[in-house]
C-alpha cells in the first residue's frame, strides 16, 4: 500500500549542494549585514527603532529541558561622527573593519541622511564582486585567529 502512495509522487535523485562556493557565502554574509545596517539607518532617520531578533537555545536549570526562544539581536551601527563633525562609514566583516583602499578604512558620508544611499552603493559593489578580494583577505585573517 505504501508503494502506491509513493507511486503518486514524482521522485528525483536531487541532493542538497553542501559545497557552496565560498565567494558566494562571503557575499551573502556581508549582504545580510548591510541589509541590517540599512534597516537600522532608516529607523534612526525616521526616529523609530530597529530591533531584530535571533533564535537562541536555552537550557532550563531545574528541569534540564532545552528550548528555543527569540532574543533581541544587538546591531551596532557601522557609521560614526568624526572629530571634525563629518559622518564616516566603515564596512565590517565579522569583527574586522575592511581596508577599502591602502590605509583607508571608512567612507566619508555627506550627512547622516545619506548613510542609507551609501550603504546601498556598497551593497551593489558587493553584488558585482568588487569586494571579493577584501572579503577573502578578511576571511583568511579571521580563520588565522582561530588557529586553523
Amino acid at each position: 500500500m505504501a508503494n502506491s502512495i509513493l507511486g503518486s509522487l514524482k521522485l528525483t535523485n536531487a541532493t542538497r549542494d553542501l559545497d557552496r562556493d565560498p565567494v558566494q557565502q562571503r557575499r551573502a554574509k556581508i549582504t545580510q549585514r548591510i541589509d541590517e545596517q540599512i534597516a537600522l539607518a532608516r529607523a534612526q532617520t525616521e526616529g523609530g527603532s530597529f530591533a531584530p531578533t535571533k533564535r537562541r537555545t536555552l537550557t532550563d536549570p531545574q528541569s534540564g529541558l532545552r528550548r528555543s526562544v527569540e532574543v533581541p539581536k544587538r546591531v551596532k551601527p557601522w557609521w560614526f561622527v568624526t572629530g571634525t563633525g563629518k559622518v564616516a562609514l566603515s564596512v565590517r566583516y565579522g569583527a574586522r573593519v575592511l581596508e577599502l583602499a591602502k590605509g583607508k578604512f571608512a567612507v566619508e558620508v555627506p550627512s547622516q541622511a545619506d548613510v542609507v544611499s551609501t550603504l546601498e552603493v556598497i551593497k551593489n559593489a558587493v553584488a558585482s564582486g568588487e569586494f571579493d578580494a577584501l572579503l577573502e583577505r578578511a576571511s583568511k585573517s579571521l580563520l588565522e585567529g582561530f588557529g586553523e
